[in-house]
């Protein structure tokens, strides 16, 4: 519906017909109401006045669809509005008042729907900005211009038989009988309740009509002052309005507001004060800044104890776990002491040499470990002539089930007779106890099984594996022939003619000088090269295919400690087993997998330490590096690859990681790694070694056993008491020279005719000995291309570039990995766990952000008052630009923070969208606090006429869509440029808002800016508030800003489908823009 304008001036500014009487149009009616002028009788004066306020009343039904068709953007209901304003059935005293006035024509003077209409549309301009004049009428014009035409003053209609009140189309003619109007008149209609209208006072030093600034026409000395001559809206004239700190009954009626109550500017009652609340007599708004300073400390203190308190829950339930998991280590390691006592006592019993007894009495004695605790009969009594018995049974047991995973129960003795224990499956268990008593006795069986097999193999392994039911892992064989690699654009070769493969069930390490290509092979092997033009075959088990298709079971080590700093060194381990791990594998089975990594890694004492951050310090650096392989290694892979993962190592961690991963490798792991100057302890433990020189040419690829070998063989020798990897570096980095008269760009083509691979053609030369030319490498490169050609070729590299990107994120290639990982839900349940304990541990943070939107809505509840004028918009303005960057900012941090996890954890297969939902899921508790924190002082500080829960609702929508476009920024930019277009958005977008709308351009723009929906829906719900004598004025503010009452519904599901659109579009960028 297009809009009206309201004129602005202060004449203007009368308007609605409802609302509005002609201050100079003599009105009249064809009604039987005279008779209390002809009688004086007091009993008919109440009649009469019913009467003619009946006829009043029914002018609302004759011009109801003209005010819908106006005026529907400000009256939302007609006869609730037309109620709070001319609801007089309690006291109709000013009506009686003018009828006794009046020579009983009072309804020859009321106006006719026709007038009604002719004075509406007077003063609405649908084309203009103001008017000064209301348009010339059959009444008053240049040619005519009677006394009824003056401000405050009303006629007579002429023909008073033919007058019909509810005529909309002729104007009747008023000349007779022109006499001020009544008290309680704005002439000649009612005013509305909450407005104040005696008769004028003739300030006779001015000529000015008080309070009414009205002056009597020049000249006529006679003409008296009369009653209200408009009703406009409060910031045009304010006249008829009942003052500040009073409160108006009647029309006629003025009250001072009493001690304990406040009355606004245009009440009809007074409003009794909150109990805390200080109002003085005559005061326009009650003082609640007690409430402020109330929730300000209980706020305050709540912050405290949650400040210097978060982590408490966390802490004790990790006490917990870990009472419970050294309960079942202790069970484990006490049941293994009694496994080997028995094996030894049964030993014993079989060797006649030594009595039995005498045997059982060392292999049983409790003085061989304080430790040990002494063996219990089950049962109530606690006679020690039960002992016996308790010890055959146990014995007994053991010999009927010697592949039991727990042994027998020290503390409970044997089993009933007759009742052969079983094995505790994985998914049999269900309490946590029992999980950690499963995976400690297996791993207790385990160590003792390696101790009996020192010199383990993989044959070994594997008849070990009978034992305890080791799974068995798919195995994965890479293979790779004539391997090139090119970039694109520079055309420059960082890997070439590679050829070898690694094996399952072999520890591969891979060597050479800085620039070598160590870790693109690496990245290459994994499938993670972007930007390359790749060259050669990749075989995985012999078949062309793409390593992603096993992604779900190869495991990528970075050469960062990309774990979350802010988790345990065991939450980050089972977050990653759980994740990527069967979805059909028992609780117990995980639970023993992490426990595994954990002994293995050493990392059992700093279990439940924070792996810590720049600013929060937590493990040391070493472990950290532990904790960044054992985050593969708890998914058991079968193909892993680790980049330089003892890079800031000292010998003894580099040699347990090392010990770790060959268990790893006796599984069937396949594993290759990039090494930096190993020990020669290290470097006797690697299975086979791949030496790449400079340019990412292969000098060597094979047994560790035999490369000095080979190199002894082509005459490069190590000396005495020099590690030999360390010697082989320094030659091919030419800081030694060989022993022998080859050179070091001779070493790869030794090494492709040592094993008749192909050599390329621009190496054939170096076959015969001849040193490598450098002028001829130089001639491709001389000639010279002018600035716009090189500036194309680069746009065309990065365009390329940015394409292989995409098409690796979209890219959806066949999974042959045989691994059901969980489902999408299921990792959001995982996800929404781990995001909570962050939250937890991240709770001084999030009180400080509460912190300051307290005081930001104290300060702005004080600074910016609700002007009833504007309808309490400057103030809401202010609100919609500090939430939105108070929030905004914060909300940066749900993925800003962890944004390079996130790409290794998509790279290895963890659902995006379960990521993406948990933290926006996590993040809807700041959307219902944060504007319950705020309002919580700037309502009480700013006291707006609408509802708290109008207000909260709004802001609600308004956090929420703030945070979806926080997403999008933290996504697509830097941390710091985040920030700034977090700061500049709110700003930029809510001037944008506030402009002029009579520019096409900025309304169009206006219309995708969220403080634009965000302050009409905080206006309009705060403009419903203002009935009675304020309908004008909420008609005009709301005709200024071009706002519909039944638009606030639609400004909230604008605000929320924005929040949805950000969303969306983060998680594309999310997903697009992601590293591999």
């Amino acid at each position: 519906m297009r809009r009206l304008r309201i004129d602005v001036g202060w004449l203007q500014h009368i308007l609605f017909f409802f609302v509005c009487g002609l201050g100079f149009i003599s009105l009249a009616s064809c009604l039987d109401g005279d008779d209390y002028s002809k009688t004086g009788n007091p009993k008919v004066l109440v009649p009469v006045t019913n009467l003619i306020y009946n006829r009043l009343q029914s002018l609302k039904n004759v011009l109801k669809a003209d005010i819908d068709r106006d005026l529907g953007y400000c009256i939302k209901n007609l006869k609730d509005d037309w109620d709070e304003a001319f609801d007089f059935d309690k006291n109709l005293d000013f009506l009686s008042n003018c009828i006794k006035k009046t020579d009983g024509d009072i309804t020859l003077r009321l106006c006719s729907a026709a007038e009604i209409k002719f004075y509406f549309s007077s003063f609405l301009r649908r084309d203009e900005v103001t008017t000064v004049h209301v348009k010339p009428n059959v009444n008053c014009n240049l040619a005519k211009w009677v006394s009824g035409c003056e401000p405050g003053w009303s006629c007579n209609a002429d023909d008073d038989k033919k007058f019909d009140i509810k005529n909309g189309k002729v104007l009747p003619s008023r000349t007779r009988k022109c006499q001020p109007c009544c008290e309680g008149f704005f002439c000649p209609q009612a005013c509305p309740l909450g407005a104040y209208c005696p008769l004028a006072k003739l300030n006779k030093a001015t000529g000015v009509c008080e309070p009414y600034n009205y002056q009597i026409p020049p000249g006529k000395l006679n003409h008296t002052c009369g009653s209200a001559d408009s009703w406009a809206d409060a910031e045009s004239s304010g006249d008829m309005f009942c003052s500040p700190g009073s409160y108006c009954p009647t029309t006629i009626r003025k009250v001072t507001c009493g001690s304990g109550h406040y009355c606004r500017k245009g009440s009809t009652s007074q409003k009794p004060c909150f109990k805390l609340a200080t109002c003085n007599p005559n005061t326009a708004n009650q003082n609640i800044h007690a409430y402020g300073a109330i929730l300000i400390a209980s706020l305050s203190l709540l912050m405290i104890m949650v400040y210097n308190c978060s982590d408490q829950v966390l802490a004790t339930r990790e006490k917990r776990q870990a009472k419970s998991r050294e309960a079942a280590a202790r069970h484990a390691k006490e049941t293994t002491q009694a496994r080997e006592r028995w094996k030894s006592a049964r030993d014993a019993a079989k060797n006649p040499k030594m009595g039995l007894t005498a045997q059982l009495s060392q292999t049983f004695s409790r003085m061989t470990s304080k430790k040990e605790t002494p063996v219990k009969a089950s049962g109530k009594s606690k006679d020690k002539k039960k002992g016996p018995s308790s010890l055959t049974k146990m014995m007994k047991s053991m010999e009927d089930n010697t592949s039991n995973n727990e042994g027998f129960n020290v503390g409970t003795g044997g089993s009933k007779p007759g009742k052969k224990p079983q094995a505790p499956k994985g998914k049999q268990l269900h309490t946590q106890s029992q999980i950690f008593k499963y995976a400690y006795g297996q791993i207790e069986k385990e160590k003792a099984m390696e101790q009996n097999n020192q010199n383990l193999t993989f044959s070994g392994v594997i008849s070990m594996a009978q034992d305890t039911e080791i799974r068995t892992r798919p195995v994965i064989e890479v293979a790779f022939k004539d391997l090139t690699l090119t970039l694109k654009g520079k055309h420059k070769q960082i890997l070439r003619s590679v050829t070898g493969k690694i094996m399952p069930g072999r520890v591969s390490a891979v060597m050479g000088p800085s620039g070598a290509g160590k870790t693109t092979f690496l990245s290459a092997l994994a499938g993670k090269t972007t930007g390359c033009t790749r060259a050669g075959l990749i075989l995985i088990n012999g078949k062309n295919e793409s390593i992603n298709t096993y992604k779900k079971i190869t495991g990528f080590v970075p050469q960062d400690d990309v774990v979350h700093g802010n988790l345990t060194v065991e939450e980050n381990l089972r977050f990653s087993a759980r994740c990527r791990l069967s979805a059909y594998m028992p609780k117990a089975e995980k639970v023993l997998i992490i426990e595994r990594v954990i002994e293995s890694l050493g990392l059992q004492h700093v279990r439940d330490s924070l792996v810590g951050t720049v600013e929060k310090r937590g493990i040391s650096g070493g472990q950290r590096k532990r904790v960044n392989v054992g985050v593969e290694m708890v998914m058991e892979p079968s193909l892993l690859i680790l980049d330089e993962p003892t890079t800031g190592l000292d010998s003894a961690s580099s040699q347990l990681l090392l010990r770790a991963l060959r268990r790893e490798a006796l599984e069937g792991v396949n594993i290759c790694m990039v090494v930096h100057q190993p020990s020669y302890t290290m470097y006797k433990m690697f299975d086979d070694m791949i030496l790449l020189a400079k340019g990412g040419l292969t000098a060597y690829h094979g047994s560790v056993k035999k490369i000095e070998e080979y190199f002894a063989g082509i005459g490069i020798t190590v000396p005495d008491r020099v590690n030999p990897p360390d010697h082989y570096i320094d030659i091919l980095e030419g800081i030694v020279k060989p022993n022998s008269d080859i050179t070091i760009e001779q070493l790869p083509v030794r090494w492709m005719l040592h094993n008749g691979y192909p050599v390329p053609h621009d190496m054939l030369k170096l076959c015969d000995g001849l040193p490598s030319s450098s002028g001829s490498a130089a001639q491709d490169d001389s000639t010279d291309n002018s600035f716009s050609n090189d500036l194309w070729q680069d746009v065309k590299t990065n365009v390329e570039i940015q394409k292989d990107q995409l098409q690796d994120n979209y890219s959806n290639s066949q999974d042959n990995s045989n691994r059901v990982t969980p489902t999408v839900g299921r990792q959001y349940r995982y996800f929404m766990g781990r995001i909570g304990k962050q939250r937890l541990r991240e709770a001084r943070l999030q009180a400080l952000d509460l912190l300051i939107l307290l005081v930001a809505g104290a300060c702005l509840g004080t600074l910016a008052k609700v002007n009833d004028e504007t309808i309490g918009s400057l103030g809401y303005t202010y609100t919609i630009i500090a939430v939105s960057l108070l929030c905004k900012i914060s909300a940066l941090r749900s993925f800003s923070v962890d944004k390079i996890q996130y790409w290794r954890e998509s790279a290895a297969g963890i659902s995006s969208l379960a990521h993406f939902m948990a933290k926006d899921t996590m993040d809807h508790l700041n959307t219902i606090i944060k504007p319950l924190v705020y309002l919580s002082m700037f309502y009480f500080f700013n006291n707006p006429r609408s509802s708290f829960e109008d207000n909260y609702i709004v802001l609600v929508c308004l956090v929420y869509c703030v945070t979806g476009m926080a997403y999008v920024f933290a996504i697509l930019y830097s941390p710091s440029a985040a920030q700034l277009m977090s700061v500049l958005v709110p700003v930029v977008t809510t001037l944008i808002a506030n402009q002029d709308r009579d520019s096409i351009v900025l309304k169009y723009l206006g219309s995708f800016c969220y403080p634009k929906w965000t302050l009409e829906a905080f206006v309009l719900s705060n403009a419903q508030r203002y009935y009675g004598v304020w309908v004008v004025t909420r008609c005009s503010s709301l005709s200024q800003n071009g706002y519909d009452l039944s638009d606030w519904l639609l400004c909230l599901i604008v605000l929320v489908l924005m929040g949805v659109i950000c969303r969306f579009i983060a998680y594309f960028c999310m997903v697009t823009f992601k590293k591999q």
